[in-house]
């Protein structure tokens, strides 16, 4: 008899410890397809001069937050903090421009303000900024429509070259940069936002006007 019952629970422990293994070995399959994720692009900064324009652009407060999705080595969310004394929170699905990131907030020693996180920027709850920030590709930034809607009225998205199709930006501004010398684009959008054919755009050009 106690034979019986000792062969029976051996059995179920079997049974128990297979299903924890099973489970443990989805999990952590799951974590590695996670982690290694391709980004969808390639990584190219933005000079320092478009950023200042960027967050001018945004009339950056100090009460605010800003995401800056897609941070890079997170000189957006840094200048932001410095700059306007905001917090700010920089999202990155690459590893590597999440540790160029950290070490760019201790560098500058504004890590009381700023925060990167590792994170696919699709799949975030955007609706706690004020402030938005963006460098990606077009279908990327139609892509995030759905997200963007979600914002409080009179929340500010500021992208940078690439515009948001089907959506009328509130400015667009052409501005030379003095780092690469090339013409960048930036475009404006103030929650809600509304359709192309429903506003037209302002553009300024900030080419004559000088660095602060």
């Amino acid at each position: 008899m106690y034979r019986f019952y000792w062969a029976t629970a051996v059995v179920a422990g079997l049974v128990v410890t297979t299903a924890l293994g099973s489970r443990c070995a989805a999990k952590e399959a799951k974590t590695q397809a996670k982690s290694t994720r391709r980004p969808g692009v390639v990584f190219v900064a933005t000079p320092h001069d478009v950023v200042i324009k960027m967050l001018q652009l945004a009339a950056l407060k100090k009460s605010d937050l800003v995401y800056d999705l897609g941070c890079g080595d997170g000189r957006i969310v840094v200048m932001a903090a410095k700059r306007y004394g905001c917090r700010g929170v920089g999202y990155d699905i690459d590893a590597e421009r999440v540790k160029e990131s950290l070490r760019n907030v201790k560098k500058n020693k504004v890590g009381h303000l700023v925060k990167i996180e590792q994170k696919d920027v699709f799949t975030l709850d955007l609706s706690g900024a004020s402030v938005i920030t963006i460098y990606l590709l077009p279908s990327m930034n139609v892509k995030l429509i759905p997200q963007l809607e979600k914002l409080k009225p009179g929340a500010r998205i500021v992208a940078h070259d690439y515009g948001i199709e089907g959506v009328a930006p509130e400015k667009v501004v052409t501005f030379t940069s003095k780092e690469d010398n090339v013409k960048h684009t930036i475009y404006l959008w103030t929650t809600p936002l509304k359709e192309e054919e429903q506003e037209e755009e302002e553009e300024e050009d900030y080419d004559d006007e000088e660095e602060e």
